[in-house]
C-alpha cells in the first residue's frame, strides 16, 4: 500500500467532506429555517457529494490493498 497516496487521498476526502458539511448546513438553514424550498435540493446534493467522497476514499484504499 502506498502510504503517501493514501494520505493524499484522505486529505482530499476530508476537504471535500468539510465543504459539503458547510454547504449542507447552510442549505438546511435556508430550506428549513427560512423556507427557501429549492435549497432542499442543494442540501441533498451536498449529502450525496460527501458520501461519494467517502466511497471514493474507501475504493482507493481497497484497490491499494489488492496489491499486497
Amino acid at each position: 500500500m502506498d502510504l503517501e497516496a493514501t494520505k493524499r487521498r484522505l486529505k482530499v476526502m476530508v476537504a471535500i467532506d468539510a465543504v459539503c458539511a458547510i454547504v449542507a448546513a447552510a442549505a438546511a438553514y435556508g430550506a428549513f429555517g427560512r423556507g427557501v424550498d429549492w435549497l432542499v435540493y442543494v442540501f441533498v446534493a451536498a449529502l450525496i457529494a460527501g458520501l461519494a467522497a467517502q466511497i471514493w476514499f474507501i475504493a482507493g484504499v481497497r484497490s491499494a490493498n489488492k496489491g499486497v
